[in-house]
């Protein structure tokens, strides 16, 4: 497939942390800007940002509406990265992170053309100048950037690099697809509009090289694996434990179950019906055993009366509440009251150690 076969062709890039060091004030060459959109094209982009993106990156790109998702309108950002930086975490998202994929290939509800039109818009909502910047890798003293990372680094992204209240450093993915002068570049300049500020003026070139070196350190390759995807519950199989007595939840803040709840009421069979609110694509990933994905931008009078109103139903995300709580209050408006949203979320119940579906996985090629 084309996609996978442009995917691969970025693999090589600057996964060694040899060759010359490139200088902070390397020359600074202009890009076209990407392929303009038709009206049709941008309207439908925009809706789609709306509809899938704005929940966490906010509703204007400014990031960290929830989940600590960052800002898709920072300068930084757009003016040094390419599309396919920002294109391939939309379409095959973030594995071990909130970040779904929202390409149609793996259960996101996206066609191929709408995930680079969105792409294309992000860049001409932003209005920036893009600026071409090299491929070659960065040299550095890894022992030493990685003590300057976890001295200066490791509080936001966490000290594997797994990403606390920032992006996570080490995830195969965005080290596959981001060249080291594309990290350098955020190092130095910061994301306009988020807690990352520059830190030229407060580590030297030096410093900064071997930060790179050691982030890049962390690559350990990346493997083309194949999803084996799961059929989508049908109506008959929503209800859980259709025999089964209804559980007797105590809310917290009439809304919230926790987990531990959660789970004696799966060990003891009670009748449930429990949604998974992100993005299909990852509830394929894993799920809580008899969910359904119901994602949370989902035609809800669609579901109006499909779902029976009796049966206690209990919402999960990832991030960990907000879509969860999003689509409770939808359903509570369209006539749902037996709704509560599970407060650990899945990453949350992952860490008590309850258990979850996860899909198979087969050895993939360069179809």
């Amino acid at each position: 497939m084309q996609v996978r076969l442009v995917l691969c062709s970025l693999l090589g890039l600057s996964l060694f942390t040899s060759g010359p060091a490139i200088s902070l004030q390397a020359e600074i060459e202009h890009l076209p800007p990407p392929r303009k959109l038709t009206a049709e094209q941008a309207q439908k982009a925009e809706e789609n940002y709306q509809k899938y993106c704005s929940l966490c990156h906010g509703a204007d790109r400014q990031g960290h509406a929830n989940d600590h998702a960052p800002s898709l309108r920072s300068k930084s950002l757009l003016e040094s990265g390419t599309p396919h930086a920002v294109l391939r975490p939309m379409q095959y998202g973030r594995q071990g992170t909130p970040m779904a994929g929202y390409l149609d290939e793996v259960g996101g509800p996206m066609t191929l053309d709408e995930t680079w039109d969105l792409t294309y818009w992000l860049f001409w909502q932003a209005g920036v100048d893009r600026i071409k910047i090299s491929t070659d890798p960065v040299t550095g003293n890894i022992p030493n950037g990685e003590q300057l990372y976890q001295e200066n680094c490791a509080v936001c992204h966490g000290s594997e690099g797994e990403g606390i209240t920032a992006p996570a450093l080490a995830n195969q993915s965005a080290l596959a697809h981001n060249s080291d002068e594309f990290i350098r570049h955020a190092i130095i300049h910061g994301r306009e509009d988020t807690p990352m500020t520059p830190w030229k003026d407060i580590l030297s070139d030096t410093e900064i090289n071997d930060i790179t070196a050691f982030i890049r350190s962390r690559a350990s390759g990346w493997k083309q694996e194949k999803p084996v995807l799961q059929a989508i519950p049908t109506p008959d199989e929503y209800v859980i434990n259709p025999d089964g007595e209804d559980p007797d939840f105590t809310l917290t803040d009439g809304i919230y179950v926790s987990s531990p709840d959660l789970l004696e009421a799966l060990n003891s069979k009670k009748r449930m019906i429990i949604f998974d609110t992100r993005a299909t694509s990852v509830w394929q990933i894993a799920h809580i055993e008899g969910s359904f994905p119901l994602p949370y931008y989902s035609d809800f009078n669609k579901y109006k009366e499909e779902f029976p109103l009796d049966v206690q139903i209990v919402a999960y995300c990832s991030c960990p509440r907000a879509a969860a709580e999003y689509v409770v209050n939808k359903l509570r408006g369209i006539g749902y009251q037996k709704t509560a949203v599970l407060y650990e979320g899945l990453f949350g119940w992952q860490y008590l150690g309850y258990p979850v579906t996860r899909r198979d996985i087969a050895a993939g090629g360069d179809e």
